[in-house]
């Protein structure tokens, strides 16, 4: 998904003039790492706080190394900070390559990754996951790689940027749904146990179809071409997912929401590809 949003910026740059594949690459590559670092930070503290163990629906689909004392806690969180500082060092490359506008966007990064789960800050605890995963996956990456090629943000990235952004935050809403007696349990607050089951469910509908509805109308209004709705090929895969939560959330809802945006967003970087070729 990292790679999705980059390559959206990165493309619609690319419809706009000369594309530089060397500063294109280095902003792939510090987002993967960031998106990396924050994944090992946030199962760190995840495990730290006592949120994950081996009973948590993620420990049931899927291995998790640190609830099953396969790697060392230390050994984590160190590999986490080493990938904050090799991205920190490709984001100065950036800066003083592109201008300061790419300092204050990988700053806004690395502390949103940093302080997902961490103290003092711990915002993913206290139901702001999903707005701050909607503002990196979205607004923030996409604007950001646009910005290496262009030097200049873009009201045209922006908006191409909200319907991803917003299924990336789903992936998270999936997950929290899944997790609310778990996490109620454990004494933190999510959107979704703000919400509650059923409103945290029709708002994961609302949220889906707004995406789409988002395409439909960046497509309509100019924004972008009618290539665009080749996305509209994903929407049988939306449709099962949606009756699939409804009838019961599934132990890996998060990871059925990603296939979901991989899906989506590899077909919308598909679109902004055929507009620069045909135009």
């Amino acid at each position: 998904m990292t790679a999705i949003s980059v390559s959206v910026g990165s493309a619609l740059a690319a419809l706009d003039g000369p594309f530089n594949w060397l500063l294109g690459l280095a902003a792939l590559v510090s987002a993967v790492l960031l998106h990396a670092a924050t994944n090992l930070i946030n199962d760190y503290y995840d495990v730290i706080n006592g949120i994950d163990t081996v009973q948590s629906a993620t420990a049931q689909y899927r291995p998790h190394p640190l609830v099953e004392g396969l790697i060392p806690l230390a050994q984590v969180r160190g590999v986490a900070y080493a990938l904050f500082l090799l991205a920190a060092g490709i984001g100065i490359y950036l800066t003083v390559a592109c201008g300061w506008v790419v300092l204050a966007i990988g700053l806004t990064g690395l502390l949103a990754g940093l302080t997902y789960t961490a103290p003092p800050l711990k915002y993913k605890y206290v139901a702001l996951g999903e707005l701050s995963v909607f503002l990196m996956w979205g607004p923030l990456m996409v604007e950001g790689a646009y910005y290496v090629q262009r030097q200049a943000l873009s009201l045209q990235a922006f908006w191409v940027s909200l319907p991803f952004g917003i299924l990336v935050a789903l992936v998270l809403l999936a997950n929290n749904i899944r997790d609310i007696d778990l996490d109620q349990s454990r004494g933190i607050r999510t959107l979704a146990i703000l919400l509650g089951h059923r409103l945290g469910l029709n708002a994961y509908l609302a949220l889906m179809v707004l995406a789409y509805a988002g395409i439909l109308v960046l497509a309509l209004s100019g924004v972008l071409t009618l290539w665009v709705l080749i996305i509209f090929a994903s929407l049988p895969l939306a449709i099962r997912l949606l009756r699939r939560m409804s009838q019961s959330v599934p132990a890996n809802a998060d990871a059925l929401t990603a296939k979901l945006d991989t899906a989506f967003g590899l077909l919308l970087v598909a679109s902004l590809i055929i507009e620069g070729m045909v135009g």
